[in-house]
């Protein structure tokens, strides 16, 4: 079963190193190049997260600049595909997917995890459209000109988008960049329901019901976003996924009912995968891309038709590809 991912930290990893890491092959993170395909990947997303302060220092040795920390990445994972074009190749819509198929080669799009660096800049926006990028979480756990995080501060919670933001999102439905709201407020996310015209994404999100982690959506977000014709991805998380946030360790059996909920709430065509892999911890009992597939085999023997599977595995993540990014 092919699938797309909609949301990997992997990039993160590729600086601050004393020895390069290869997106080929290597020990060191959950996803690389071989392993997707052995796994039968169609489609990675691979984010550009912009860490803190304290993440820069621990993880890279100095602050970046955002805007070259974003360029650095972006061009790590540039040549590292130019290097493996026999098995992937960057992909920019849906039919760049489908073409690189065809072609026998696995497509990679480029996300960026935080929109802080826009700086309240449509023009910058259009920046990172043709650099490549194709979608934005617009927050990361702190406010930015976007709006406002998901928070225990229930203040902060139902705070909705900025002036910035509302006009952003209009503005990327222009550009045909995807809308995230994983890390978003919930008066964000209803205000992105509002205000955009496109199917818009939670990349790496799960079921508010079941784990009452915020990050998660409640049953009206999950129905919101199916009748938006978007999806939620779930994340491979513990603390997204156990009904005690504090446990660490995650299950395929938790994520099949995380999905047979989400189903249930929002439609076959709501639910996608958005492993989170290299941005997470704790005891995964899926801890590599070429082992998804045995999400795809649980929900076999859980009763889910192949076309359902193939819905949630990356036809319904296809589907958006198609008609957000026009």
């Amino acid at each position: 079963m092919k699938f797309i991912d909609l949301h990997c930290d992997t990039l993160m990893h590729t600086v601050g190193r004393e020895e390069p890491l290869s997106l080929l092959k290597n020990h060191q993170t959950s996803i690389d190049f071989e392993r997707m395909k052995e796994g039968g990947s169609l489609a990675q997303f691979f984010a550009v997260f912009l860490p803190t302060e304290e993440m820069f220092l621990e993880n890279v040795g100095e602050v970046m600049d955002d805007d070259l920390y974003i360029n650095t990445l972006v061009d790590t994972l540039k040549r590292e595909i130019g290097n493996n074009g026999d098995l992937i190749a960057l992909a920019y819509t849906h039919e760049d997917v489908l073409k690189n198929e065809r072609e026998g080669r696995m497509s990679a799009i480029l996300t960026i995890e935080d929109g802080r660096s826009v700086h309240g800049s449509l023009d910058k926006l259009r920046s990172y459209y043709e650099m490549g990028i194709r979608l934005i979480s617009l927050t990361w756990n702190f406010e930015n000109c976007f709006g406002y995080p998901n928070s225990d501060d229930r203040n902060i919670m139902e705070m909705g988008l900025k002036a910035f933001g509302r006009e952003a999102v209009e503005y990327m439905n222009q550009l045909g960049m995807i809308v995230d709201v994983s890390h978003l407020s919930d008066g964000g996310f209803f205000d992105v329901a509002k205000i955009s015209k496109k199917p818009f994404v939670a990349s790496h999100s799960n079921s508010r019901d079941i784990s009452p982690h915020k990050r998660n959506l409640t049953d009206q977000m999950i129905r919101i976003l199916g009748e938006k014709g978007g999806v939620a991805g779930i994340n491979f998380a513990p603390h997204f996924l156990q009904p005690d946030t504090s446990t660490d360790r995650s299950t395929i059996e938790l994520m099949v009912r995380h999905l047979n909920h989400m189903k249930n709430i929002g439609g076959e065509d709501v639910v996608a995968l958005g492993s989170d892999f290299d941005g997470i911890l704790g005891d995964l009992e899926v801890d590599s891309i070429n082992k998804v597939p045995m999400i795809f085999d649980a929900l076999r023997r859980d009763g889910w038709s192949t076309g359902q599977i193939e819905k949630f595995a990356y036809k319904n993540t296809l589907r958006v590809m198609k008609e957000a990014m026009k």
